[in-house]
């Protein structure tokens, strides 16, 4: 092997060693910044919907209830359902938490936010809103909405991670999901009839905060 080919080779080795001292500390940042939190709710939806949007304002009337019960509220610190969650949670004098992360095209954090923490590896974000949310509200959203979805789902199949309630809000927007899933992964045994009842399709936002509360009051948070 020539030496300028050793040379690249060693140059790759020291920048993926690096990489990994980057990621630890990531890890270690958010779990400094967020271990003075109490379990909140995490909300997952689209970045692309205004003030006006019915998405937004369920979003928003839904974190102010619950933040005025003391839940903190995390969101990815965006626009959209995210910057909705965090201004209902400002509105409702609770702990506004937004873990955002570094995008090619630039997102900046809405202005709603109590506690920021900024990303660079999803991943790494993606641990922090498991390991400090009680639960999950899902509202009408695109792949990112789909990813946190079913990486919630399947944490709590696998028992990775103690269960928690995974709540989406609009029957109309996720009925074709949940139909499609029972009718080819339930019924082509994917996974099991049971797996179901980890999905909680709620019909209102008042059944939202209701059972978030009950969960809340179970774990000794109320």
């Amino acid at each position: 092997m020539s030496i300028e080919k050793r040379y690249l080779i060693d140059k790759i080795d020291i920048r993926e060693s690096w990489r990994l001292f980057r990621i630890l500390a990531e890890f270690v940042d958010g779990f400094e910044c967020m271990m003075d939190v109490k379990p909140g709710v995490t909300f997952f939806g689209s970045a692309r919907v205004d003030e006006k949007d019915p998405v937004y304002i369920d979003a928003r009337d839904i974190a102010r209830e619950l933040s005025s019960y003391d839940c903190p509220i995390i969101t990815g610190g965006g626009p959209g359902v995210m910057e909705a969650a965090n201004r209902g949670a400002h509105e409702g004098g609770g702990l506004s938490i937004g873990l955002n992360i570094e995008l090619p095209f630039e997102q900046e954090p809405n202005p709603y936010i109590d506690k920021l923490i900024s990303f660079r590896y999803f991943f790494v974000r993606k641990v922090v809103f498991i390991k400090y949310s009680m639960a999950f509200v899902i509202l009408p959203g695109g792949f990112g909405t789909m990813d946190e979805l079913f990486e919630a789902l399947t944490l709590i199949q696998t028992h990775k991670i103690e269960p928690f309630p995974v709540f989406m809000l609009g029957k109309e927007y996720w009925g074709g999901l949940i139909e499609w899933v029972k009718n080819r992964m339930v019924a082509e045994k994917r996974i099991s009839p049971e797996d179901l009842e980890l999905l909680h399709i709620a019909e209102s936002k008042d059944e939202i905060v209701e059972k978030v509360l009950e969960t809340r009051r179970n774990l000794g948070l109320l």
